[in-house]
C-alpha cells in the first residue's frame, strides 16, 4: 500500500476523533463534575425538564419536586444544577411589571 491509499483512511479517523469522540469525552467530564457537586438542598433540572431539590444522593437520587412529593431517579438523568438565587431583572425605570412586554408606544 502506498501513501495515497492510506492517507484518506487516516484523515477519516482524525476527523471522526475531533467531531465525535473528543466532544463526547468533554460532555462526560462535565456531567461527572455536575454530579460531584450534588448534595442535599441542591436545585436541579432533569433531562425531562423537571425542576426539584435534591434530598439525598447515592446510587439513586431522591428529588423533591413539590412539598412532600419525592421521586427517585438515576444520577445520569440530572441535566444541570440550577443556581440557588436567580437575579431579578430590572429595567432603567425600575423592576419590570409582570406581563409587561416593553415600553409603551
Amino acid at each position: 500500500m502506498d501513501l495515497v491509499t492510506i492517507l484518506p483512511l487516516v484523515l477519516i479517523a482524525v476527523v471522526f476523533y475531533f467531531l465525535m469522540i473528543r466532544p463526547a469525552k468533554a460532555k462526560q467530564k462535565k456531567q461527572a463534575q455536575t454530579l460531584a457537586t450534588l448534595g442535599p438542598g441542591t436545585n436541579i433540572m432533569t433531562t425531562a425538564g423537571i425542576f426539584g431539590t435534591v434530598v439525598s444522593n447515592g446510587d439513586e437520587v431522591l428529588v423533591e419536586i413539590s412539598p412532600g412529593v419525592i421521586i427517585r431517579m438515576l444520577p445520569a438523568a440530572i441535566a444541570k444544577v440550577i443556581p440557588a438565587e436567580v437575579p431579578e431583572l430590572d429595567t432603567p425605570d425600575g423592576p419590570a411589571a409582570p406581563g409587561a412586554s416593553g415600553p409603551a408606544a
